[in-house]
């Protein structure tokens, strides 16, 4: 393509150019007003001169077109399968592709924005994000040769930018909206929500349930779910105004409540009708009783261990009377303090997170109903350690008495005296308590003990042996409560670094912390956690399971993990995920809730097709809106710069969107030819002044 153009390069600067057609336009004037002869030759020489000076070209350029480039942004996000949306979306890209196919003056860039919100393959993302992507293409475009972009959306978007921000585009920004008019969803939203709860407490979480107008119903039924739980408790929740819900935080570490209310009057999507709350459980103070029975020299080390932690209350009762001292004196008048048996042992006994009896045998200080007592506490959700002496092989065992409904280990009436080495079992390999101990293995460098009491286990785990192959540490569940039972008294030898010692700090706080249920000393749990773009998938169990764990994305999609054997009873795996939301895992027996982004997603927080979002952004561009249903689609026009790039057509108000065109190129070369050569100027000049000259000599 040529293109032609004049142009003016003087041979004297312009301004006395111009200075001097002025004195010539001057004295011409004024020859004409005084009738002078041979004005008209006078005229056509001057002009000549200054047309000489002036130096005109014509200027032949050599162009080559650009291409504009249009952009096209897709949104592929959850909200887009809802109905026929995702059939609408990809018939509007077709027919926008289509429909400027054969112009090869345009380029369409087609941008899609994948479930998680952001642009396909990028990390998942808080609701719709349209303009990131937007503006990311723009940067490679240069704005001269942008054409126009589509948006081929719900409406819902959630970074559409400010109208004077919009403008700055420079180019017109349609909107093609793929739900219909008049839609209704009912939603449940958090108003408020705590992020932590005390243990043992009440939590109190805001909820509001919005349904259509006019649908005229005042309350719903809300289901309430643990943690993934398979069974759900019911409430009645009134439709319309905030509501307060009681959550029980009934243990430490993150507890994942699901709450869903029931299908409305009209309804686009389920996924709106569910959301998460996520509470984290923190023990204000842990609360222990230590009751010590005879002294001997491990008793400082469960003291010792249990007042370091700031944390902890710890009740401490010590009995020194000797069972072989036994004179009628009563038990009220052998202690300084009197023991308040009735308080600890009935009226706050359910107040303490742990009670460890610590070489205790009986004496007749702690009568048998409140030992009972303790065995109720325990199958209630409490939590008891056992530490054997000698007296647990004797008639005095702790064995004889209520406390052998919860208890592990029955007495043979055994002791053994010699020396051993603690180990690990293949149960306690696999067992978080006792798994990746320091200094463990199969010939652990661990001290020796000296003393152990010959048990016989009638439930639960064996985590620890010791002489003789003798259970040492067993660990069990009794209702909802738990148990722990130590087959010795000698860990007080680990504690004084006994021929290197022994992990004896780790162990005790791994033990009390797995007897109060710490979700991160579970022995048979099914976890998913989120790194990077991966949910990582991690099972523990105490027995092998090769079973696969089955996914459920926040879309509904189903996906299955295999899961990889590692150390300490763990199997791990992990997915690629690509969507926000609450994934759901289950491997048959168990079951796991892991959140990804947002647990409760802007993505679904509204289902409804709206222009209202968009309407600013086609204002401050030039660009329009069409609505996709039944099927209508909008013509689509390339127009000039400075005309409507959207209206209406006339004949059934079809809407018709443009796309600018701007007609850049570029020059590949320049010719340029003067217009008057020089000797042909001068001659017409000469002519010219000597037949005014011959005129005036007349």
């Amino acid at each position: 393509m040529t293109a032609l153009s004049l142009d003016w390069s003087p041979l004297i600067p312009l301004s006395l150019l111009i200075g001097l057609a002025v004195l010539v336009g001057t004295a011409l004037v004024a020859g004409i007003l005084l009738r002078a002869g041979g004005i008209a030759w006078r005229t056509l020489a001057a002009a000549a001169l200054l047309v000489a000076l002036g130096n005109p070209a014509m200027v032949v350029e050599d162009r080559e077109p650009l291409t504009d480039i249009g952009v096209v942004i897709v949104d592929e996000t959850a909200s887009q399968r809802v109905g026929d949306r995702a059939v609408r979306t990809a018939t509007a890209l077709e027919h926008i592709e289509s429909s400027y196919g054969d112009d090869d003056s345009l380029e369409l860039r087609v941008v899609r924005v994948g479930p998680g919100g952001g642009e396909a393959g990028s990390a998942p993302v808080d609701g719709t994000r349209l303009f990131g992507p937007l503006d990311r293409a723009l940067a490679e475009i240069p704005r001269q040769r942008l054409a126009g972009a589509f948006l081929i959306t719900d409406g819902q978007v959630h970074d559409a930018p400010a109208q004077n921000i919009a403008s700055e585009i420079g180019a017109p920004v349609h909107t093609m909206l793929t739900g219909e008019r008049n839609e209704g969803d009912r939603v449940l939203t958090v108003v408020e929500a705590p992020k932590f709860g005390l243990v043992g407490e009440i939590a109190r979480v805001n909820v509001r349930i919005d349904d259509p107008a006019g649908t005229g119903l005042r309350q719903a039924r809300l289901a309430l779910r643990r943690d993934g739980a398979d069974t759900s408790e019911t409430v009645i929740v009134p439709v319309g105004i905030p509501h307060m819900i009681d959550l029980l935080v009934d243990r430490g570490g993150p507890s994942v409540f699901e709450l869903e209310v029931e299908a409305g009057p009209q309804e686009l999507s389920l996924a709106n009708n569910r959301t998460v709350v996520v509470v984290n459980g923190v023990r204000d103070r842990l609360r222990v009783l230590l009751v010590s029975g005879q002294p001997h020299p491990g008793e400082r080390t469960w003291r010792n261990l249990l007042k370091a932690d700031p944390s902890v209350d710890l009740v401490h009762f010590t009995i020194l009377r000797p069972p072989e001292k036994q004179d009628g004196t009563p038990v009220r008048e052998l202690s300084l303090i009197a023991f308040p048996i009735r308080e600890l042992f009935e009226i706050k006994l359910q107040e303490f997170d742990l009670i460890i009896f610590d070489n205790y045998q009986r004496r007749g200080v702690l009568p048998q109903f409140y030992l009972g007592n303790i065995a109720n506490y325990v199958a209630s959700g409490g939590a008891l350690l056992e530490a054997s002496g000698e007296s647990f092989a004797s008639a005095f065992s702790l064995f004889r008495t209520p406390l052998v409904e919860v208890l592990p280990g029955e007495p043979t009436g055994g002791v053994l005296e010699q020396p051993f080495r603690a180990t690990v079992t293949d149960m306690g390999g696999r067992h978080p308590v006792t798994a990746t101990l320091a200094g463990g293995g199969d010939d652990p460098d661990w001290g020796r003990w000296f003393r152990q009491i010959e048990v016989q286990p009638r439930s639960g785990a064996v985590v620890m042996e010791g002489a003789a192959n003798q259970p040492l540490l067993i660990l069990d569940r009794v209702g909802e409560g738990r148990v722990a039972q130590f087959a010795s008294d000698h860990i007080w030898l680990w504690a004084r670094n006994y021929e290197g010692g022994g992990p004896y700090n780790e162990l005790l706080r791994r033990l009390a912390h797995w007897l109060m249920r710490e979700p991160e000393l579970e022995e048979d749990r099914l976890i998913g956690q989120l790194r990077n773009d991966q949910l990582e998938i991690s099972r523990q169990s105490l027995e092998e399971d090769p079973s696969p764990v089955t996914v459920e994305f926040p879309s509904g999609r189903i996906e299955e993990v295999i899961l990889s054997p590692e150390r300490g009873g763990v199997d791990s795996g992990s997915l690629r995920v690509d969507e926000a939301g609450l994934y759901r895992l289950t491997d048959g027996s168990r079951t796991a809730v892991a959140a990804v982004g947002t647990l409760n997603p802007l993505e679904f927080t509204d289902l409804v097709t709206t222009e209202t979002l968009l309407r600013p952004v086609a204002a401050a561009t030039g660009g329009g809106i069409a609505w996709l249903q039944d099927g209508a689609l909008p013509d689509l026009r390339r127009l000039n710069a400075g005309r409507d790039m959207a209206g209406n057509i006339a004949a059934g108000n079809r809407p018709w969107l443009g796309l600018r065109r701007n007609g850049e190129f570029t020059v590949q070369g320049v010719n340029q030819v003067s217009l008057l050569p020089a000797l042909i100027t001068l001659l017409v000049g000469l002519t010219a002044a000597l037949l005014a000259w011959r005129r005036e000599s007349r």
